[in-house]
């Protein structure tokens, strides 16, 4: 079972490639949904909207499963796939990035646009900080009000963050685990009386 995946830390904006006239501004950014996808490219067109073209390439998913390659306008394969090409290279997925041309006035050819692109995603991916982030998921556990300290001791020794404690006579708490640990802790549980737990998705 896979429980981390490689991804960067912060977004990388604004590194420039110059070739034969054309600047290629080059953005990275981490990613972890549709929605987080489309306001980053968003903010790239809202910011250059008098570039020629806004390339891009992402992947997502724990193997990347989710991908696409954007050629906007460029011919088919010489944009997207060369910035594609490179999130292999490195082995990182959750990440999106955008190459954006200004038309200088020579034309570069198929070749000559795969090599501008391909270096405007290495040169953005440089500068980029690449991390290991482990997999978490939430556990939702109820238990009664006098098994709180042993329930917070557990979820100490597991390294869980507490999101949400309900404390009543019956307390309902939710807390973000490493995926690595749901079996070490629901061995635990499962041994305690009075509790319920169950994993969200």
């Amino acid at each position: 079972m896979l429980h981390e995946y490689k991804t960067i830390e912060k977004p990388v904006e604004n590194t420039l490639l110059k070739e034969k006239g054309s600047k290629f501004i080059g953005f990275a950014f981490p990613v972890n949904n549709e929605s987080e996808l489309k306001s980053a490219l968003e903010k790239v067109r809202s910011e250059h909207p008098k570039a020629t073209h806004h390339c891009y390439a992402f992947r997502m998913g724990l193997n990347g499963e989710n991908y696409r390659a954007n050629d906007d306008g460029e011919p088919s394969g010489s944009a997207g796939l060369p910035i594609y090409n490179q999130l292999l290279a490195n082995e990182i997925t959750n990440v999106l990035v955008i190459s954006v041309r200004y038309y200088g006035g020579t034309k570069l050819g198929v070749s000559g646009l795969v090599k501008a692109y391909k270096e405007s995603a290495k040169i953005t991916l440089e500068e980029a900080e690449i991390i290991t982030k482990e997999l978490e998921m939430e556990i939702e556990i109820q238990f009664n009000f006098n098994q709180q300290n042993v329930i917070f001791t557990l979820l100490s020794k597991f390294d869980a963050k507490v999101l949400n404690f309900d404390a009543h006579e019956n307390c309902i708490l939710t807390a973000l685990l490493k995926t690595a640990q749901k079996e070490n802790i629901s061995e635990k549980l499962s041994e305690m009386q009075n509790v319920k737990y169950k994993f969200i998705e």
